[in-house]
């Protein structure tokens, strides 16, 4: 309801006069103030013009349009009570109010809009951003999936991104590669975490006690985490294919360069992290992998962990250390290109009924509306002058 009030105090007070339904800037005013939250109400006291809401003081003048507009012309405001000048009181009332806007029709004094009136009984509600990639956050549906990523992250099509298609008779065998030298602790993982994309097992990584070695890297790795990526079906999931092949699920176990101090400064450099990927394809049940299938009914929405201690890696490690390894980026946003990674060639298998289990977790909030947790996998991205190279002939 737009309404115009003059009295004693509150709207128009010691000579204020306040208007409902306008739009304007804010400026401090002697009086012409109050309170309330669904309207926004500009008033006049003391000489200034003040942004605000509150309680009218006496007299009620019939209800206004809102003003500012060529079809809804500024009413004259009502005179206030005469009152003697003096050095105290306020000076005469400056005149009409500057132009606002109207619903549904331009500005009249081009003030910057803050809010909008949306249908229903008159209220008004703060002006939302307007939505982009930046504000919405990334995931793996048709309106915020992987060909979107670009819009706020613009590195997605970068010289060196990640996951890459290998084709194994152009990847270069390079002897000068060093074996890998793998030792996890199992005191070391902490807890499990669903953060919406998938689920995180976490491990502390405040000294060299679960760390990754030689191959293609110089100094020493911690891990920090590992996580997998699956498919809606057995024959997609994976992030990196082989000539073709796509599997059902791929493990990344993230290791972070120990000379720059923290994860933190890690990302920041070509050389920070290093990634030992692991394929995962549907046959017989993987033992080392079931302690964690256990677990995951008690994080099945965003948001949920628990408390995952006394677990070894290496249980879901093949026998072989075959790899090939190449420059690359995060597979998720922020999709920084600080990324050694190392791609193991044997493959490990695990049961339909442990897979299944991965595909019952849950993209959404706990009292959201379902939306299972599959297909989080990024497809291959351009190898472009990069080489893959073979620890293998």
């Amino acid at each position: 309801m737009n309404e115009c009030r003059w009295g004693g105090g509150g709207k128009w007070g010691g000579g204020g006069w306040g208007g409902d339904g306008g739009e304007g800037p804010s400026h401090a005013g002697d009086r012409g103030e109050g309170t309330g939250a669904t309207r926004l109400q500009v008033g006049w006291g003391g000489g200034s013009w003040r942004a605000g809401a509150g309680a009218g003081g006496a007299g009620v003048f019939p209800a206004l349009p809102a003003p500012g507009c060529r079809e809804h012309p500024l009413p004259a405001p009502p005179a206030p009570p005469a009152r003697p000048v003096t050095t105290s009181s306020p000076p005469p009332h400056p005149g009409p109010l500057p132009p606002a806007r109207c619903r549904g029709h331009g500005s009249g004094g081009g003030y910057k809009r803050r809010r909008r009136r949306v249908r229903g009984p008159g209220r008004l509600l703060q002006q939302r951003p307007r939505r982009t990639m930046a504000h919405h956050h990334w995931g793996y549906g048709p309106g915020n999936g992987p060909e979107h990523w670009h819009e706020a992250f613009p590195i997605a099509r970068g010289a060196r991104q990640s996951p890459v298609e290998i084709h194994s008779a152009s990847a270069r065998y390079d002897p000068t590669l060093q074996p890998l030298t793998i030792s996890y602790d199992p005191t070391t993982s902490k807890r499990v975490v669903n953060n919406g994309h998938a689920f995180n097992v976490e491990f502390e990584d405040s000294a060299d006690r679960s760390v990754l070695k030689g191959g293609p890297l110089s100094g020493t790795y911690r891990l920090i985490q590992f996580h997998f990526h699956w498919g809606s079906c057995d024959d997609k999931g994976s992030e990196h294919t082989v000539d073709g092949v796509k599997y059902a699920a791929e493990l990344h176990l993230v290791h972070w360069n120990t000379k720059y101090g923290k994860f933190g400064e890690a990302v920041k450099h070509p050389d920070g992290l290093a990634v030992l990927g692991v394929f995962l394809k549907v046959g017989n049940a993987r033992p080392g992998l079931q302690k964690v299938i256990d677990v995951l009914e008690s994080i099945k929405t965003k948001g949920k962990e628990t408390v995952f201690t006394n677990f070894d890696p290496t249980g879901l490690l093949p026998a072989s250390r075959d790899f090939w390894t190449y420059p690359g980026s995060l597979t998720t946003p922020p999709l920084l290109e600080c990324v050694t990674w190392i791609v193991l060639r044997e493959p490990i298998t695990l049961s339909s009924e442990q897979m299944s289990k991965l595909r019952c977790l849950y993209f959404n909030c706990e009292g959201e509306t379902p939306c299972k947790m599959v297909d989080n996998w990024r497809p291959c991205q351009p190898l472009k002058n990069r080489e893959i190279r073979a620890s293998f002939q």
